[in-house]
């Protein structure tokens, strides 16, 4: 299996708490990784605050980082589904042989 390169984050946002900041959840076996209650309801309050009135730039790069880190966890949750499941298959495979 072939994976395509891992993203690098360049920065993390000022706010994310260092303990807490990710939590893990099983979906079907899988685990996948979720950013915290603490760090959605930050990124709730930012995109509440965008739609009134224009953020700081602080604000802006903060919203970026957390966009930046929730496509990393998107990446990583999608890499190990898939690898999960091409083992699942060789394994379906290897039983009915």
């Amino acid at each position: 299996m072939t994976f395509s390169t891992l993203p690098k984050l360049d920065r993390l946002p000022a706010s994310l708490p260092l303990d807490g900041a990710v939590r893990l959840e099983l979906e079907e076996g899988i685990p996948i990784l979720r950013a915290s209650n603490t760090v959605q309801n930050r990124i709730e309050e930012l995109l509440e605050k965008q739609k009134a009135t224009p953020l700081s730039s602080e604000e802006e790069t903060e919203l970026d980082c957390y966009e930046e880190i929730d496509d990393y966890l998107s990446f990583l949750n999608r890499t190990v589904r898939n690898l999960s499941l091409s083992q699942n298959q060789s394994s379906n495979i290897n039983v009915s042989s």
